[in-house]
């Protein structure tokens, strides 16, 4: 009877412990008002007691290391995508959202390991792609970068993003004339981009 009654009384502390639907709402709802506002560790805070009760769960973690990122807290931030991508191993999302805070690490090496996961499951994956073209930009791998940047521009050929790639990849080939050009053009399709516009102030 007595193990019964501590039976009972375990899985009742459990359940009172536990945070109510309604109240995880409220959390994530605070969480998401406080970050409009860039106040990102109020964010944080709010969202703790989710933490605290799931902590291994992939939401979670997967909602902190974004806040952790935003706040310039690249270790921790990544120590929460690490256990999104645990809780789901096969989570692009997470794995696309852990190489911010490696790239905010000049983790290069690390960047592209990961992004490479992406591109193999996913070979178009925009951000996978758009990632893995920069860290190969910055360790040098013009070549291997400019692979990458072609073979998504052949799909998304007015894309910005993927434009600026090879704009700054032509200037490191040291082809600035085509590199001016395509800030040029990059300006016709955003006239407010600040890569185009101090590339092009700085050329004149």
């Amino acid at each position: 009877m007595n193990k019964l009654f501590c039976l009972l009384f375990f899985l009742f502390t459990i359940s009172v412990s536990a945070l109510t639907p309604e109240e995880i709402k409220e959390a994530y709802h605070r969480s998401y008002t406080y970050e409009k506002i860039e106040d990102y560790e109020n964010a944080i805070r709010a969202i703790m007691p989710v933490y605290d009760e799931y902590s291994s769960a992939y939401t979670v973690n997967l909602r902190l290391g974004w806040l952790y990122y935003l706040l310039g807290k690249y270790s921790n931030s990544l120590d929460h995508y690490q256990k999104a991508m645990k809780a789901n191993q096969y989570s692009l999302e997470a794995k696309n959202s852990s190489i911010l805070p490696l790239l905010a690490q000049n983790k290069y090496s690390e960047a592209e390991t990961m992004a490479y996961q992406i591109v193999s499951v996913d070979y178009y994956n925009y951000y996978g792609n758009l990632r893995l073209s920069y860290v190969l930009r910055m360790q040098k791998k013009n070549e291997l970068a400019s692979q990458v940047v072609n073979k998504m521009l052949a799909v998304y050929p007015s894309d910005v993003s993927f434009l600026t790639e090879l704009a700054y990849l032509k200037h490191a080939q040291n082809d600035k004339e085509t590199a001016a050009s395509l800030f040029w053009d990059i300006l016709i399709l955003d006239p407010e981009n600040n890569d185009a516009k101090s590339y092009l102030q700085v050329d004149e």
